[in-house]
């Protein structure tokens, strides 16, 4: 497929859990009269020991990542900011800024993530 990169804006967003318990976030963004979702990287793992779900540092880094981009303090203010967004039609793989050349690709934030 494809990929373009368009402007668009974060109608709404969701930081927490999806219908299987794992923690995660999505930016609801819209487009030309459609709309897209950026996120749904997992944010923690099942640990057998303690019988429930640990956070990696990798969910922190990517929500940091996210307001640095978008020129934001808090995840409250991003519905409503203009964002550039690369993607095809089947995913969102970059989230840029509106107007600077300052973009966030959450698949080289987990390869950075895994090195020892």
């Amino acid at each position: 497929m494809t990929r373009t990169i368009e402007n668009a804006v974060i109608e709404g967003t969701m930081l927490g859990r999806e219908d299987h318990g794992i923690m995660t976030c999505y930016l609801h963004c819209s487009m030309n009269g459609s709309g897209q979702g950026f996120g749904g990287y997992s944010f923690d793992s099942w640990n057998e020991k303690k019988k429930r779900r640990i956070g990696h540092a990798f969910g922190m880094e990517m929500i940091a990542a996210i307001l640095r981009t978008v020129g934001v303090e808090t995840w409250e203010t991003l519905p409503g900011r203009h964002v550039r967004i690369d993607h095809d039609y089947s995913k969102v793989y970059r989230l840029g800024h509106i107007i600077e050349d300052r973009w966030f690709d959450p698949q080289e934030l987990f390869k950075e993530e895994a090195k020892p």
